[in-house]
């Protein structure tokens, strides 16, 4: 046992995932929202610390489950590096720290998004996490709150546009994921819910998911008082190049296991988010 272990318990990688937070940002700014930088930065930290704190309660969790898996068994808790008693421990002082964090930001509605975010996981790890399709809606859910949290800490209300787009692109998101499970030989065994699913079905589900995204957010551009007269569309094309390369990468070459995985690996996502911004930043008149 290590302090590298416990960094390693804790998952920083997968906080890159926060960048959903950030998605309401140029629009909210622009309809008149605040940014306060030190109460914002209270708020993803916050929101940060409570991930990795239910990261760490999940693998004291699932531990006899992922020795069974041939990438899983060497975290921490599944390799005996740290006992579950330990991790679980480590999990409430994560908690602790967060939601202080998140009181200190001053933004009532971070704790709100907090709630919500340990009472889906609670629901995950009771047993939701087995039933197929109700485990990927809580698994967007996940990225949902994280943009609602976003909006909260800039003083802007979640449109319904803001809803629409991002659960539909976290449903995407979601069902790539059990497809790059499913494709990587991943049965049953270790996930119960993918029993429920096949490769045919999932490939039919994504293409209904990437349509609506794709959908909802042309219509976001057409319908959006924020945007720019002549200007309304210059983020579309990140948005349609991002679903269809993320829907190739997954159907083609079979990845999507893990989100932050295939986007690190991706130099191609990461120029289309950075031009994303770019192109909303334009949009919305504000100084890039």
């Amino acid at each position: 046992m290590s302090a590298l272990d416990y960094v390693k318990l804790a998952r920083p990688k997968d906080w890159a995932k926060n960048a959903f937070v950030l998605m309401p940002i140029p629009f909210a700014l622009a309809a008149g929202g605040t940014l306060d930088l030190r109460s914002f930065a209270l708020g993803v930290v916050g929101f940060s610390l409570v991930t990795s704190a239910v990261y760490a309660t999940n693998d004291a969790l699932d531990a006899e489950r992922d020795r069974a898996h041939e990438k899983k068994r060497h975290r921490p808790v599944a390799s005996g590096r740290i006992s579950p008693p330990a991790a679980l421990a480590f999990g409430l002082a994560l908690l602790l720290l967060g939601v202080l964090c998140a009181a200190l930001s001053g933004v009532t509605g971070t704790l709100l998004v907090i709630a919500a975010y340990v009472a889906k996981e609670l629901g995950y790890q009771l047993g939701l996490k087995h039933v197929p399709l109700v485990d990927v809606f809580l698994l967007s859910s996940g990225f949902v709150l994280r943009v609602v949290l976003g909006a909260l800490l800039v003083g802007a209300e979640p449109s319904s546009w803001l809803l629409l787009c991002s659960s539909t692109l976290a449903l995407f998101i979601s069902l790539a994921k059990r497809r790059g499970e499913l494709a990587r030989g991943m049965d049953a065994a270790h996930r119960p819910a993918l029993a429920g699913y096949s490769l045919p079905y999932l490939d039919l589900a994504m293409a209904v998911s990437a349509g609506m995204t794709l959908m909802g957010y042309a219509l976001y551009c057409m319908d959006a008082q924020v945007l720019l007269p002549g200007r309304e569309f210059a983020s579309l094309p990140f948005v349609v190049f991002g679903v269809l390369e993320y829907l190739r990468l997954s159907q083609v070459r079979g990845e999507g296991g893990s989100p932050v995985d295939l986007l690190l690996r991706s130099p191609a996502l990461v120029l289309c988010g950075v031009g994303w911004t770019l192109a909303s930043l334009w949009s919305v008149g504000l100084p890039i």
